[in-house]
């Protein structure tokens, strides 16, 4: 019975100490082993078998990107307007010996630091450059924080402000600011459009102008050319008439038939003006009708003999 007791006392030890001694460390974790109270190695993933009682697991490190919440903070800008700013970084651990004993706390001092750093950063740019330098004031968080922790074996990968909030007076001024910003690109915009649409309208007014012009030109060339034209009709017919006349003078019985027409035109003529007129001038010798006809016949007879007068278009 004694002996049963003894071996289960031994198993009991023997299970007690596999489970002090046997460590399995998980993937992108280190732990840090120390030996009666020293550092002595750092183990990496896998698993491990410590000497009992004298090694023990001192600290867990987690490898991982672990993002920090930065809690709300005042900060005050260069022209002294009160900003409430809150941001998140992301922190690893690259060293775990160092962040081990390098520092009591990383996570509270790495957040302090950030805080620190960026009120500093703020401070020395005014309220409307800083809604505009977010990505400015990240980076001089992040350097600062990197020049600090060198010897707290981890790495400041980002910081990024989630939000910033001015008091409520200053937002409404940047309202109001906003709404005369947007009045003023509206006005802008108006007025641009007005002076477009004058333009075009000039511009189409001078169009038209040069149109009419144009075609007023065009009228009256047409115009003078078709007078042009008419003039030339009416020298060509005249032309032609004449030579008729000429050539009907020539032809047998033309003298008798000239000295018949001129003697009835001559009639006609004597006898409207007879209606015409209350006083009538009639001539002393009557026989002076036979004598006219015959003196306008003798012109006739002479043209007729001559040579047709031809007529040409002048260049």
């Amino acid at each position: 019975m004694d002996l049963l007791f003894g071996v289960g006392v031994l198993v009991v030890f023997v299970i007690v100490v596999l489970v002090k001694t046997a460590i399995v460390v998980p993937q992108r974790h280190e732990y840090v082993v120390e030996r009666l109270g020293k550092y002595r190695t750092t183990l990496e993933a896998g698993f491990h078998i410590l000497v009992p009682f004298l090694d023990k697991i001192a600290y867990r490190r987690n490898l991982k990107e672990q993002p920090v919440d930065i809690g709300s903070q005042t900060c005050i800008t260069a022209d002294n307007v009160t900003l409430e700013v809150d941001g998140v970084m992301y922190i690893q651990v690259i060293n775990s010996r160092q962040s081990a004993y390098g520092i009591e706390d990383y996570h509270f001092a790495a957040s302090q630091l950030a805080q620190t750093s960026l009120r500093s950063a703020i401070g020395k740019i005014s309220l409307d450059n800083t809604f505009e330098a977010r990505e400015a004031l990240n980076q001089q968080v992040v350097d600062a924080i990197d020049d600090a922790a060198q010897n707290w074996g981890i790495k400041v990968l980002r910081y990024e402000i989630k939000d910033i909030q001015p008091p409520r007076t200053v937002l409404d001024a940047m309202e109001k600011q906003m709404q005369a910003e947007r009045a003023k690109r509206a006005e802008i915009a108006r007025s641009e459009g007005d002076q477009q649409s004058m333009i075009n309208r000039a511009d189409g007014e001078r169009q038209e102008a040069i149109a009419k012009s144009e075609g007023e030109k065009i009228k009256r060339i047409n115009e003078a050319e078709g007078r042009a034209q008419e003039i030339l009709k009416v020298a060509e017919a005249t032309a032609a008439g004449i030579r008729k006349v000429g050539e009907a003078l020539s032809a047998p019985g033309g003298n008798e038939a000239a000295n018949l027409e001129v003697a009835k035109k001559y009639l006609d003529e004597f006898g409207k003006l007879a209606k015409e007129n209350n006083t009538m001038i009639v001539p002393g010798n009557l026989t002076d009708v036979s004598s006219m006809v015959a003196t306008a016949m003798a012109t006739m007879e002479q043209t007729g003999k001559q040579k047709p007068v031809r007529f040409r278009q002048a260049d």
